[in-house]
């Protein structure tokens, strides 16, 4: 069953808040994550990013780059833009976006449960990600990015939650320049705190990472290396936890540099193999499983996977492991998307327009647009103990970084 804990946040002063909040450290570049920053000395991307404040041509991963984020973060607590809780909370984190709302629960995840596989994985990590948010991390003294898991929703814990909110005054409210709503409450009542501890040790027997897998692989690690010198506060990670029901994921979606050699003609020919393949008068995206988008030569066409090309195992029957298998490996010669320097990945928040910007621009010869998994399909590939496809889910809308941070000291 799941174990978690009540921590001390990290937060900014309640002023302070809109300016603190900054989109996660991975999803922007460093360029990106300059320009976000410009102008706002209180943006937390000073501290998850903080090669923005250092020489254009720094390694970002060198230890320099480190050791700037430990400066600042020591900065933005002696100038009170941040401070920390006085007892150890829960906290109650709801977004919106559009007519979407998801609430979660803030709380200090056991890597102990992620070693045992009670909080699953559903992706592998890359080394090299993994050990930049180590040396973040243990450079710093602070979890600095939230841990998205989700949970099949329990109702008695939906009720405990919502009766808080209803009672109590939100200590942050804001709407920020993408306009996702960010509102959070702390949850302060020792009864409550436990009735929470209690209710997911007993009702949620697994909970299901959903985003963040190198920022929880990134902490057990720093807590295995710790070894005896591991405090209470590093034997947890910085996790919020979201019934299931609430949850939306997106599309990821695919462009590639270039088409194996071959030329329009002869490549459509090829796919025709595996699909059928219609063209199509405007942007497409698909509104069906096994149905994909693809942008070539200025034209949508629509692809249907043919029966019998695919499995029906919990992986074999997933869109991304379609395409990869009959199209980007069969067809393109992809064979291993994550180190493969031909594709690269766009999320669907960015829409088709962003597909055809790429292709047109002529840094890319095609797009590939994909129906979003179900947190079903998640679900059942998490428990079977497989792992998708990289860069298979993309959830919207996502935490903010820097309105709570969890200290291992």
């Amino acid at each position: 069953m799941a174990t978690i804990a009540p921590f001390k946040a990290l937060r900014p002063q309640a002023q302070f808040a809109k300016q603190v909040a900054s989109p996660p450290y991975d999803v922007l570049n460093s360029n990106e994550a300059k320009m976000e920053a410009r102008g706002n000395p209180n943006s937390f991307l000073h501290i998850t990013k903080a090669e923005i404040d250092l020489p254009e041509n720094i390694d970002v991963h060198s230890q320099p780059v480190y050791q700037k984020a430990k400066e600042n973060l020591k900065a933005f607590l002696q100038r009170e833009i941040l401070f920390r809780e006085t007892k150890p909370c829960y906290y109650i984190y709801r977004l919106i976006m559009n007519d979407h709302t998801q609430t979660g629960l803030v709380c200090g995840s056991s890597l102990e449960d992620y070693d045992k596989g009670i909080i699953k994985k559903h992706e592998f990590t890359r080394p090299e990600k993994e050990q930049d948010r180590i040396n973040h991390i243990t450079t710093t003294g602070a979890q600095t990015g939230n841990v998205f898991l989700a949970y099949r929703t329990v109702a008695v814990i939906d009720v405990v939650i919502e009766q808080w909110k209803q009672k109590n005054t939100a200590v942050y409210d804001f709407t920020a320049e993408d306009g996702i709503r960010h509102t959070l409450w702390v949850i302060n009542n020792d009864t409550v705190i436990a009735t929470l501890t209690a209710l997911f040790a007993s009702k949620v027997p697994d909970t299901y990472i959903a985003d963040g897998h190198h920022r929880a692989a990134s902490a057990d690690k720093v807590r295995i290396e710790l070894g005896r010198k591991a405090t209470i506060n590093s034997t947890l990670f910085l996790t919020t936890l979201f019934p299931s029901t609430q949850l939306k994921i997106m599309d990821y979606n695919r462009v590639v540099k270039d088409l194996n050699g071959l030329d329009e003609p002869s490549f459509l020919k090829r796919i025709s193999e595996d699909f059928d393949v219609e063209k199509m008068p405007s942007k497409f995206s698909p509104a069906h499983i096994h149905q994909f988008g693809m942008y070539l030569g200025r034209r949508w066409y629509k692809l249907i996977a043919k029966e019998g090309t695919y499995t029906n195992d919990p992986i074999g029957i997933l869109d991304v492991t379609i395409l990869q298998n009959n199209l980007l490996d069969k067809i393109l010669g992809i064979k291993d998307q994550r180190t493969d320097k031909r594709i690269d990945f766009v999320g669907g928040i960015r829409g088709p327009v962003e597909l055809e910007t790429r292709v047109e621009s002529g840094e890319m010869a095609v797009a590939f647009s994909l129906y979003a998994v179900s947190i079903q399909q998640l679900f059942d590939i998490a428990d079977s103990g497989n792992v998708m496809p990289p860069k298979s889910t993309w959830f919207e809308p996502k935490l903010r970084d820097g309105l709570l941070t969890h200290l291992i000291d």
